[in-house]
């Protein structure tokens, strides 16, 4: 018995002092809400139905130069409810020249914006890798944007044997 309230006793203890310091650092000005609740991401750029929407929402124009983009994925994924995906560029990631953003597209899907990262200098390298769902065929895009707003892509086909969206 005297277990139990000495348990529940440190239950209470423990949520109290995490809920304490959650509202000294925001009162702080050490928290803003969006940080403590979610992170802020491109709601409509995840809900676009197509490519060209997905693209344009989340990078802000379709125009992209194929650059120094590496993307690692099966040329042939047995089941498209797991396909591993890795996404690489060489960046310096100094203070004043790295990779800001990394998104991947499947150009088939019928979501098409797949995964959006954001880097900083302190990430260390532009390296984010992921496994994804592919519904069919199709190919596997990645989008690289630096912080001075340049962007950079390369694809890949990935044929898929059974789909993972559905199908």
């Amino acid at each position: 018995m005297e277990n139990s309230i000495n348990l529940k006793r440190r239950t209470f203890l423990r949520g109290t002092l995490a809920t304490g310091a959650v509202i000294a650092a925001a009162s702080a000005g050490l928290l803003r809400a969006g940080q403590v609740l979610a992170a802020e991401w491109p709601a409509a750029a995840f809900q676009a139905t197509k490519l060209d929407e997905a693209m344009k929402a989340a990078l802000g124009s379709t125009e992209v130069k194929d650059g120094p983009v590496q993307i690692k994925a099966p040329t042939i994924a047995e089941n498209g409810a797991v396909v591993p995906v890795t996404v690489t560029t060489d960046s310096p990631m100094t203070a004043d020249n790295y990779v800001s953003d990394i998104y991947i597209f499947v150009d088939n899907n019928p979501s098409p914006l797949i995964a959006s990262f954001h880097l900083t200098p302190m990430s260390g390298k532009a390296d984010v890798s992921t496994r994804i769902k592919m519904g069919k065929t199709s190919k596997v895009r990645a989008v690289v944007k630096t912080n001075k707003g340049e962007m950079f892509q390369a694809a890949n086909e990935v044929k898929v044997t059974i789909g993972g969206c559905g199908g």
